[in-house]
């Protein structure tokens, strides 16, 4: 029936050469079979739309992507209420990001890093106390093709943090802050499927299966407890927090997402006796997030963020320390979809025109977690058996190196030791160098990492001689996912020129080369695939040396004059 039709638009140019008045209300009188087909007249050329089936998928496409250090600095008065500071034990720190925002070409954050400084006093009463700062920043990070409204993604991290004794009463802070920064924009994409009207049409397909957002949303969560301490403990002020959050998971239901993690809460505190006491405790955190068309089926990617933080000792007779702690949960929803794209077109009978464009999006997202042990022993001069107070654990992850079999992880686990010597309270450091695989299951290295280290475990031995067996047991998450580019086609329409309305039979002998197959041979010479492997015997038709000889029949099909029944 189509072919008809194209040969009752052949006549139909010809009487609009002679006719130039001729309307395309008209021609629908004459022909009403066709009116779902439309005409465009451009010069001697007709177009007609050809009728297709779309498919609609949201891709989530990631704009920009970088990793920013920044150094953020503030000094401190000590209160009349603290002795003059002598010399710093130690210092940590949590960053806090309350607002970020995507600006044109940049990106803005604010937020603090509470930090605990314990300090040795220029006193003879105290051998220990402590100071609390929150050092505020501001940064506006430069990113290219970023732009308002899109949606970021910040992941921070402490680098370095130090403290200097400027005089008895006034320090400086500085701690330097990793942020990984990712920025998305939601497009919406309505890709051709099939196309239903021309006859004789010829399409090279691929299959792909694609991560279609099906939304993104936040929810805030506060997470507050309240952790006793030893009874004959009376709390006097609180030396150092560390703050993580660990055991995430995530349910799904309809049109909701459940996300579940707990906080690693461990607290050094003073008492007013002049003894150090140690407490940690776990607090559930818990919010949901509303997606709509959201289903057990789908993957959620979340992400958590501490905006604010208050730790402070409860009145003495309570013997606890008041924990409140704000967080941000952030979640990307997507179904996995099997979609088969049209790459290229054409057809032997008729002269179509197209456009295409090059998407990129994900596909495939894997979680893998593995558990792994570091063993090592360190000197840490000073000391003794039995003198350990309390050992920070940190990490750097200094390479990350992508095969298609493995990804490799190389870094370092920073160990801060505190410790008493000769009546007073003093820190040393140490380092251990780590290197851990896992599998890449996407079995590519054109893929996206997304890492999540947890301290599971940790022991230390202290030996006479002052060495230390430090044995960790660490928690690495691992997400991928591959990076995929695909061909879109649009706007695909039939055009007929003058230059093919000449009719021949000819038989073409040709050589193959390196990078041909037989779609390219058929699409140039204006045959198929499924003829040309009848006249030459190929059975695989993705199998050609080069050299082989193709024979080829090329040829246009006659068109007939079309009988019309009259009605």
């Amino acid at each position: 029936m189509f072919v008809q039709h194209l040969e009752i638009f052949a006549n139909a140019k010809v009487q609009l050469k002679t006719f130039a008045n001729i309307s395309i209300d008209s021609i629908k009188l004459k022909f009403p079979n066709i009116i779902k087909i439309v005409i465009i007249i451009l010069g001697g050329l007709f177009f007609m739309e050809v009728e297709v089936s779309k498919e609609n998928i949201c891709i989530n496409k990631l704009v920009s992507q970088k990793k920013e250090i920044i150094f953020v600095n503030t000094d401190m008065i000590v209160p009349d209420s603290k002795p003059d500071v002598l010399n710093t034990i130690n210092i940590t720190g949590n960053v806090c990001i309350y607002k970020k925002e995507v600006m044109e070409e940049k990106v803005k954050i604010d937020g603090n890093v509470n930090t605990y400084i314990m300090y040795l006093p220029d006193s003879k009463d105290d051998n220990i106390r402590a100071l609390n700062c929150n050092i505020e920043f501001s940064e506006s990070i430069p990113m290219k093709m970023v732009k308002e409204g899109m949606i970021v993604c910040v992941k921070p991290c402490i680098k370095d943090i130090e403290c200097k004794v400027l005089n008895g009463r006034k320090i400086s802070v500085k701690a330097g802050i990793e942020f990984d920064i990712k920025v998305y924009s939601n497009e919406d994409v309505q890709v051709i499927s099939t196309v239903n009207n021309i006859d004789n049409f010829q399409s090279l397909e691929e299959n792909f299966n694609v991560n279609s957002l099906i939304g993104n949303g936040r929810t805030p969560v506060y997470a507050k407890d309240t952790i006793n301490v030893d009874p004959k403990d009376e709390i006097a002020e609180i030396l150092k927090v560390d703050v993580s959050l660990v055991d995430k998971d995530v349910k799904i239901s309809y049109n909701k997402v459940l996300a579940k993690a707990e906080a690693e809460v461990k607290v050094m505190y003073l008492t007013e006796d002049n003894r150090i006491g140690k407490v940690q405790a776990r607090i559930p955190v818990v919010g949901f997030i509303d997606l709509q068309n959201i289903s057990e089926n789908n993957i959620c990617d979340l992400n958590y963020i501490i905006k604010n933080m208050v730790i402070r000792p409860n009145s003495a007779e309570e013997h606890s320390i008041y924990i409140e702690l704000e967080i941000e949960v952030e979640c990307m929803a997507y179904e996995r979809k099997d979609i088969r794209l049209i790459q290229d077109l054409y057809s032997p009978t008729a002269n179509l025109e197209f456009t295409q464009k090059t998407i990129s999006t994900s596909s495939g997202i894997n979680d893998n977690t593995k558990e792994f042990t570091i063993k090592d022993t360190v000197q840490i001069p000073g000391l003794d058996e039995g003198n350990l107070i309390d050992v920070g654990i940190s990490y750097n992850l200094v390479n990350t190196k992508i095969t298609s079999s493995k990804i490799v992880y190389s870094g370092d686990i920073g160990l801060n030791f505190i410790y008493s010597n000769a009546s007073t309270i003093t820190s040393n450091s140490a380092k251990i160098p780590f290197e851990v695989e896992v599998n890449n299951d996407e079995k590519t290295e054109n893929i996206n990492v997304e890492t999540d280290i947890n301290i599971k475990s940790s022991s230390f031995n202290v030996k006479p001689s002052g060495e230390v067996e430090a044995e960790i047991t660490m928690e690495i998450n691992t997400k991928t996912n591959r990076n995929t580019s695909m061909n879109i086609i649009d706007n695909i329409k039939l055009a007929e020129d003058e230059g093919k309305d000449e009719d021949y039979d000819s038989l073409i002998l040709y050589i193959t080369h390196s990078g041909d197959t037989l779609w390219k041979i058929a699409k140039r010479f204006n045959s198929t695939v499924d003829e040309l492997k009848r006249i030459n015997g190929i059975e695989d038709e993705n199998k050609l040396d080069v050299g082989q000889k193709i024979y080829i029949p090329k040829f246009n099909y006659v068109r007939n004059e079309i009988k019309t029944d009259a009605k």
